[in-house]
């Protein structure tokens, strides 16, 4: 099909209003030439996308999914343009990563301060997003570096190793739990939980355990942050299962004991996904090589 923008903003210009009059009015166009541009979109299109009634129009099931995808196609036309808008400012690059929740809330804001300050041209857009997500993101360019644990399918993307993470049960201190070295996550379902928010990768992650386990998290409160579920914990609201670095940074103050434990999957490799690591523009290769000598020094 072809359309330009005007088009695209007029049609969901009317699709909003269903009045075709004053989407005209909105797009500075006569009724005849905004009536005239629909006409053009529906033969485009092959049927039509709109009911024309007495007092306006109405959209037809085409009209709904051509609406969907209209509003697509202009947010990226607005994003490319707030780019190189940047561009024009004198940035050099703009950097996006796609990063489970251990990468977005405890990690990746301590390293990407002293990355940022040593390259200020640099723009770095950082979206928590499912393991599967992360990945589909790399490959399909919406992302140019992903950050994922665990055992997922990375569909045939380059994995970068940088770091080993290990997931442990946290209590607080007076907890019947505090005094073990070590438990199985099934052992744990007894009791109540606090856990990250609906929607995070690893709360996804712990209730496709709880499935195969065949029950659920007694979930008391769920949170956006790591350091939030340690104080929670703390307070003696409920358990937790959390990245071992966030609990020993939350364990004292927050007087908390840490149980390893059992389960294989506590333990959990991180990768940096790449399309082609060759063809990385210089700044993101920064980015991985900044990761890798974090967690090596």
């Amino acid at each position: 099909m072809q359309f330009d923008l005007t088009d695209l903003r007029l049609y969901v210009q009317t699709a909003e209003a269903l009045n075709l009059t004053r989407a005209a009015a909105a797009q500075h166009l006569s009724l005849a030439a905004a009536s005239a541009r629909i006409k053009a979109l529906e033969a485009h299109a092959g049927l039509p996308l709109f009911y024309r009634e007495a007092r306006g129009v109405r959209l037809t099931p085409a009209g709904e999914a051509f609406l969907h995808h209209a509003r697509g196609v202009l947010r990226q036309t607005e994003q490319l343009r707030l780019d190189l808008q940047e561009y024009t400012g004198g940035l050099r690059g703009h950097l996006r990563v796609f990063a489970n929740t251990t990468a977005v809330t405890d990690f990746m804001p301590e390293i990407l301060p002293p990355f940022l300050a040593a390259n200020p041209r640099i723009n770095v857009d950082l979206q928590e997003k499912p393991n599967a997500e992360i990945a589909r993101g790399v490959l399909d360019g919406r992302a140019d570096l992903g950050i994922v644990a665990g055992q997922i399918d990375t569909l045939g993307l380059q994995a970068i190793h940088f770091s080993t993470d290990r997931l442990v049960l946290v209590t607080a201190r007076g907890h019947r739990f505090a005094r073990r070295k070590s438990i199985a996550f099934a052992e744990t379902l007894d009791e109540d939980a606090v856990g990250m928010q609906h929607g995070s990768t690893i709360q996804a992650f712990l209730a496709q355990v709880t499935e195969r386990l065949g029950k659920p998290l007694r979930l008391r409160i769920q949170l956006a942050s790591f350091d939030a579920m340690c104080r929670m914990i703390g307070a003696g609201v409920g358990i937790g299962v959390v990245p071992v670095s966030a609990a020993r940074r939350n364990q004292q103050a927050m007087k908390l004991a840490l149980i390893e434990l059992t389960d294989a999957w506590a333990v959990r490799e991180r990768y940096v996904l790449v399309r082609d690591q060759a063809a990385l523009p210089p700044y993101a290769q920064a980015l991985v090589d900044t990761l890798v000598a974090h967690y090596k020094g």
